[in-house]
């Protein structure tokens, strides 16, 4: 091995022309970067959004609504719902896992219990959050209604 055979390693390199060495490379002069402005300058990098001076999309369209960042989203499942598991699988205990075993959350939602339907099954269910009516459904079937 000699000075005047060393190769980068097969792979190594993905460039066949190596840009901004000189006019016999076909890239030299400009390096393929064009005449003068902004982009032709080393350092330049473009601003998310810049459209070219003209007023952006972003500051073009107007500004409405509120999003509250302290929102708390819950996966509302009706107290329907628990009857079906009680009933199809037997559960008398529902939890946010059992929940998500039966496909109605995914193991990240917090879970919240709304009152539509019929429940004539005794459950007792612990998740997240209940509305008013579903506690009551759920009580008068003699289940319990336990906030995690």
């Amino acid at each position: 091995m000699e000075l005047s055979n060393l190769r980068p390693a097969s792979g190594s390199t993905h460039h066949e022309k190596r840009i901004g060495r000189g006019q016999g490379s076909g890239h030299g002069g400009t390096s393929t970067r064009g005449h003068k402005g902004a982009k032709s300058r080393s350092g330049y990098s473009s601003k998310i959004g810049f459209e070219g001076g003209q007023m952006p999309l972003q500051r073009r369209l107007p500004k409405f609504g509120f999003k509250n960042r302290f929102r708390v989203e819950y996966k509302a499942i009706n107290i329907s719902v628990l009857q079906t598991l009680a009933e199809k699988h037997g559960v008398t205990t529902i939890d946010v896992q059992t929940l998500v075993d039966a496909g109605y959350a995914s193991k990240n939602d917090l879970v919240k219990i709304l009152g539509n339907g019929a429940l004539t099954a005794k459950v007792d269910v612990t998740v997240h959050a209940f509305s008013a009516k579903a506690i009551e459904a759920i009580e008068a079937a003699k289940g319990t209604a336990v906030k995690l």
